[in-house]
């Protein structure tokens, strides 16, 4: 059996656009996760009963039910109409596509939602009171004084959450979702290669989850320094 890479020179746009569209799932996966994590953890909070039930079944569900299973019945229940565009070697079909993120993006919200949850918790209960002496009223404290607070404090758990889901998108790969992980199955069943091209996206996978982690390093580092100001 052929363990070389001389497959390379021809396959490569296909883990390039796979590597792209992963980064583009990944970024809207988190976006729109951070939005449904924080109006989760903004009801589990609230002293509305109804509210912080509704937040607390949804947080249990999505957190307590595998990916996999989650994605599947998305898969069967959401029925999109988008078209398919090609980008590179890869056409991406955009019903798939937007399916994936909307299910993975439903399950980064339940826990973002605890990693916004315990930002906030961790902010001093007196700036609450400062706030209240200021004579701001609790969605202006919550907007202006203790959400951006809070923002650094659960940076470096978004980040990591960031990495997580680069990874786990591989998992769109079951479902048509052409992204890294399916460029990389093409490879293998055209190139009658099974180790190397997945050798080879591993290297990817880590390059990216490697910059990420050094690009949130750095910013932590930046915040740091001007709150410390």
């Amino acid at each position: 059996m052929n363990y070389s890479f001389s497959f390379l020179p021809k396959y490569l746009p296909y883990f390039v656009d796979g590597a792209v569209v992963t980064v583009l799932i990944s970024f809207l996966v988190v976006f729109f996760g951070v939005i449904i994590g924080t109006i989760m953890a903004l009801c589990k909070l609230s002293k509305n009963v109804v509210l912080k039930t509704i937040a607390n079944v949804y947080i249990e569900i999505l957190r307590g039910t595998p990916m996999l299973l989650q994605l599947s019945i998305a898969f069967v229940i959401v029925k999109l109409t988008a078209p398919t565009i090609t980008m590179g070697v890869l056409k991406i079909d955009f019903s798939l596509l937007l399916t994936g993120v909307i299910a993975l993006s439903m399950n980064s919200g339940a826990y973002v939602a605890e990693i916004i949850r315990g930002g906030i918790n961790a902010v001093n209960i007196g700036q609450n009171e400062a706030a209240s002496s200021l004579g701001l009223r609790p969605t202006q404290t919550m907007r202006y004084v203790i959400l951006p607070q809070a923002a650094r404090n659960v940076l470096p758990a978004l980040g990591n959450e960031f990495i997580t889901v680069i990874k786990d998108s591989s998992l769109l790969a079951g479902f048509g979702v052409f992204e890294l992980y399916y460029g990389t199955k093409a490879v293998t069943t055209v190139t009658y290669q099974s180790l190397t091209p997945l050798l080879f996206a591993g290297l990817f996978y880590f390059v990216m989850t490697f910059i990420t982690s050094r690009l949130l390093k750095i910013l932590e580092k930046k915040l740091e320094k001007g709150y410390s100001k």
